[in-house]
């Protein structure tokens, strides 16, 4: 059973968010009151291990609750969700210690996928997050630099789904295209980032792009 709080000013969103993941019987859903103090209670009372942190407004508040949560609860990981996905907001939560961001426009199965990512252990990015942070990332690539070691450690199949990954495949997606369960789809992704020591989505991008393996 996985503990997830969810943090949300607006009543209205948050009791949505709650109704939409207590739906999955391995989820225990909590709604954390706005007050930052009782927030930082309620983690430690209900050992919740996610918190779900939506920001609809750009605030010191906000960064400031979500890195002294990460300071003081070194096991529970955050989830930042906004519907503002410039660059600068999603550094400055990352910063602030969010291990995850998902977009607005990220489907609801994409949540899910980002709970169960975070609770293993991994950081996570929707698609257009990660779309728009390898973009930055490429523009600071120098072309010539190596490939970085590594590729000769996967499999075919590990290989197949970087690339399927990589042209923007959902969990799901890739699943039917391989005849694979989700959840083996996500344990190979699991594996890839074990075996090169990724930390991210993202990473694995950047590493199959270095690689030839996904195309621009």
């Amino acid at each position: 059973m996985i503990k997830i709080g969810i943090y949300d000013r607006h009543c209205i969103m948050r009791s949505a968010i709650v109704s939409l993941l207590s739906s999955n019987e391995e989820f225990d859903v909590t709604a954390l009151e706005p007050d930052p103090m009782q927030v930082i209670d309620r983690v430690k009372i209900e050992s919740i291990s996610v918190v779900v942190f939506v920001i609809h407004t750009v605030s010191d508040e906000s960064f400031a609750l979500i890195k002294q949560i990460g300071q003081r609860f070194e096991r529970v990981r955050l989830l930042v969700m906004s519907a503002m996905d410039d660059d600068k907001l999603i550094v400055q939560s990352i910063r602030s210690g969010a291990k995850g961001f998902v977009a607005s426009d990220a489907e609801p199965h994409e949540l899910t996928e980002a709970i169960y990512t975070l609770r293993g252990g991994y950081d996570y990015y929707s698609k257009s997050i990660s779309h728009l942070l390898v973009g930055r990332y490429i523009n600071e690539m120098i072309t010539d630099k190596p490939a970085v070691p590594g590729i000769e450690q996967l499999s075919a199949r590990q290989i197949e789904i970087i690339r399927l990954w990589g042209a923007n495949k959902s969990n799901q997606e890739i699943a039917d295209e391989l005849y694979l369960s989700i959840r083996t789809v996500e344990s190979h992704k699991n594996h890839i980032m074990q075996k090169l020591n990724l930390k991210t989505t993202v990473d694995m991008i950047k590493f199959g792009i270095r690689n030839n393996l996904i195309e621009l």
